[in-house]
């Protein structure tokens, strides 16, 4: 891996960030590494040459981010290579599985101060409080919405036409 490389360096970086929540390193370069990559479909063997990933470490890491819900693989007609690339909406699908994850806590942690007892819940209770102020923060969050580049994005000529146009933008609609 060339580290005077800007793309590659960024690459680095964002397996530096996830690594600090538990993801293995080449999980974070490969993750990188789709997210800027061209073509964004890529085998093993571009990603490993990229990445300077060896072969066995990547696939066990290839494995990970799609049992995680990152990525998505394929094989194409006629070639037994498996090319893989970022899942739709990768980033959105696995921030809201964390936020499920996180909001289910609380009726663990309900049933740990109950277990406890009253004068032993402390560190119960205060995880409670955690995770109870995390999903009222979750739940009054806005929805998120496409960005430029993603589908379901509407820039402002396509709202300015819209806003003179509403028939041809109630078509539009129906055909999807």
């Amino acid at each position: 891996m060339d580290t005077q490389d800007p793309v590659l360096e960024w690459v680095e970086r964002v397996s530096m960030y996830l690594a600090r929540d538990g993801v293995p390193p080449i999980a974070g370069r490969v993750l990188g590494w789709l997210m800027v990559c061209d073509p964004p479909e890529q085998s093993a063997g571009q990603i490993s040459d990229a990445t300077g990933a060896s072969r066995a470490s990547l696939t066990s890491n290839l494995r990970l981010l799609t049992a995680m819900g990152f990525l998505s693989s394929r094989t194409r007609p006629g070639n037994r290579t498996t090319y893989y690339r970022m899942a739709d909406d990768a980033w959105s699908v696995v921030v809201r599985r964390q936020v499920e994850s996180m909001t289910s806590f609380l009726d663990l942690s309900r049933d740990g101060i109950a277990l406890a007892g009253p004068g032993n819940d402390g560190r119960v209770r205060q995880a409670h409080r955690t995770f109870e102020w995390m999903a009222a923060a979750f739940a009054a969050a806005p929805p998120l919405s496409a960005g430029p580049g993603e589908a379901g994005h509407r820039n402002d000529e396509t709202a300015e036409h819209t806003a003179e146009h509403p028939e041809q933008a109630e078509r539009t609609e129906q055909k999807r």
